[in-house]
This record gives structure tokens, C-alpha cells and sequence, in this order.
């Protein structure tokens, strides 16, 4: 019988999603709902496992732990892509990495959760609202204001439009920047440095990775507007977080609203947790039950398709 482990399913709902009951007479599974301490933990807890089917990038199959799982045959992970996956490592092994699909209009509608959160103060009058208080901040209307988005791909677009409907105008800078997407949606093509100076929500819609990693540092954080706030629903590195927490403490800027972190999850003790301007969600931003369902669902599909030795959604 197949040893397959269910790594990262944090809320325990992966049973919500797929019976796996049903599946009892092939597969033998078990399901972790804690992330590993560390490699030597993941190591040792999942020695015996055939199969891994895994939440994207919560954790990390690096080389290290390919090339230890001496029975590993295959890792499914949900989404089309996993940067924390050496694949690689994986092929030199013959290990088959399958994926998912996956709704990506989840992520920018929490991008639009946080930057009306940080724009009418939420964290702050709900909280006052408990406390018995009535009306202390003022906020401030995007109508008018600058939106300036550093990636106008798939996410990214959805932002942008949902930035028109709301009247503000926007602007866009990556390194690869489409000219004829920023025609399509009426967006303003810019310079990093324009961008960063100019906008008055500046939300991030780039790939993980080394090209973008530190894109934004203490350097860009001073360009920016006192009154601006950044927004990152990306992944965590492409902001220097050390930085961050400086220009947050400092009011270099008016605030942040992030769902990624370096760490995840985010340690107790991080500044970030700590500090009034900033608004943190805990990495939900594909984090649906509608993803969920297609997430699990897909991922014994392709577990299935592997065994039967016709791999589906084979990433490469």
C-alpha cells in the first residue's frame, strides 16, 4: 500500500475536501497540520513516505530533503508552479512532480481587502469598537489617488482594473512590463523609481524568486510618498523585511498591509506583529474553499494518474 503524506493542511480541512476513506484499500495517508521544525525534522517524519502532497510553498522540498527521502516516488503540489521545489533535485531522483490548478482571483481580491483596510484605518476602528470608542482616525478615499503596481501579469490585471472602477490611476513597472497589456487596461507604463515616488498604494504582483528579491529596500522605502502604503501579496522576500519594519516604526511611510513573510509562519516575536500601521493576514490569499476543492481534488487526481503510470500536469 502507497504511504502518502498530507503536508501543510494548517485549518485540517484537507478531509472536508476528498474521502480519503474511500481511498483507504490503496493508499495508507497521513495528514500534518504543524510545519516541520526543521529539515532534520522533516527528514526524519516523512523517511517513509512514497508520495507528498503538498501546500504550495509552505514546505520546502529542497535538494537536501530529495535526495534523503530515499522512497520517494512522487510530490504533488497544488498550483501550477512551486518555487520551493528543486526540481532539479527531483529529476535527477525520477521523482514526477505533478500540480493543480488554481483560481487566481482569490489573490487580488484580498489585495483589495488590505488596501481598504489600511485606507479606512479597519484594524484600528475595530479594534476601538471594542473598546467602547467611537470614530477616532480619519481616512482616506482612493478615488483620485495613484495605484502603482510592480508587475501587471495575471494578478496584477485584476488589480488594475478594479483600481478604474474605484477612479484611481494607475501605474506600472516591472522588468518585462507588457506595453500592449498596459494600453488594454489603461494603465501608465513607468520607471521603478516614478512609480515608487509617485504612488500613493503601491502593491506588488511579481513572481518569487532571486530577480526580485529585495526589490523593494530601505533605498525605495525613502522615495516613497509619508502618506503612501505598500501592499505585498506576493511572496515575502521581494520586500526587505528588516527594512520594512524600519520605515513602519519610523513613519517613513503611512503603512503596510501584507499576506507574505520570509518566515512562515510568521514568528511570534516578528516586529511586524507589533506594529499599529501594519495590516497582516496570514499568507490567505489562495487560502478559498473553492481553491481548496480543486486543490485536493486535483492532487489525488494526479497521485492517481502517477500510480497508473500516466502522469497529469507534470511540472518540469
Amino acid at each position: 500500500m502507497l504511504k502518502v503524506a498530507i503536508l501543510d493542511d494548517y485549518q485540517n480541512v484537507s478531509e472536508q475536501f476528498v474521502d480519503l476513506e474511500k481511498l483507504s484499500g490503496k493508499y495508507e495517508f497521513k495528514i500534518f497540520s504543524e510545519p516541520f521544525i526543521d529539515e532534520a525534522d522533516t527528514l526524519e517524519q516523512l523517511a517513509d513516505f512514497e508520495a507528498l502532497l503538498i501546500m504550495r510553498e509552505r514546505t520546502p522540498m529542497t535538494k537536501n530533503i530529495i535526495d534523503n527521502l530515499t522512497k520517494l516516488k512522487f510530490i504533488i503540489t497544488s498550483g501550477t508552479r512551486n518555487k520551493s521545489i528543486d526540481l532539479e533535485a527531483a529529476k535527477k531522483r525520477k521523482i514526477i512532480v505533478c500540480g493543480t490548478e488554481i483560481n487566481i482571483h482569490s489573490t487580488p481580491e484580498l489585495t483589495w481587502a488590505l488596501i481598504l483596510g489600511l485606507a479606512r484605518n479597519l484594524k484600528e476602528e475595530i479594534d476601538n469598537m471594542y473598546q467602547g470608542y467611537w470614530q477616532t482616525t480619519l481616512g482616506v478615499e482612493l478615488k483620485g489617488k495613484i495605484l502603482g503596481l510592480i508587475g501587471l501579469g495575471r494578478v496584477g490585471s485584476q488589480v488594475a482594473k478594479i483600481g478604474k472602477v474605484f477612479g484611481m490611476q494607475v501605474m506600472a513597472w516591472s522588468e518585462n512590463l507588457d506595453l500592449n497589456k498596459c494600453k488594454e487596461l489603461d494603465v501608465l507604463p513607468s520607471s521603478k523609481d516614478d512609480l515608487i515616488t509617485n504612488s500613493d498604494f503601491l502593491s506588488i504582483h511579481v513572481q518569487g524568486g532571486e530577480r526580485y528579491k529585495n526589490c523593494i529596500t530601505i533605498k525605495e522605502l525613502d522615495k516613497m510618498k509619508k502618506t503612501a502604503y505598500l501592499i505585498n501579496t506576493s511572496r515575502g522576500p521581494i520586500v526587505n523585511e528588516d527594512d520594512l519594519i524600519i520605515a513602519l516604526s519610523t513613519n517613513e511611510i503611512a503603512g503596510a498591509g501584507l499576506d507574505v513573510y520570509d518566515k512562515e509562519p510568521l514568528p511570534e516575536n516578528n516586529k511586524l506583529r507589533f506594529l499599529p500601521n501594519a495590516l497582516l493576514t496570514p499568507h490567505i490569499g489562495y487560502v478559498t474553499a473553492e481553491n481548496y476543492s480543486i486543490f485536493y481534488n486535483q492532487m489525488i487526481e494526479a497521485l492517481e494518474s502517477c500510480v497508473n503510470g500516466k502522469p497529469i500536469r507534470v511540472i518540469e
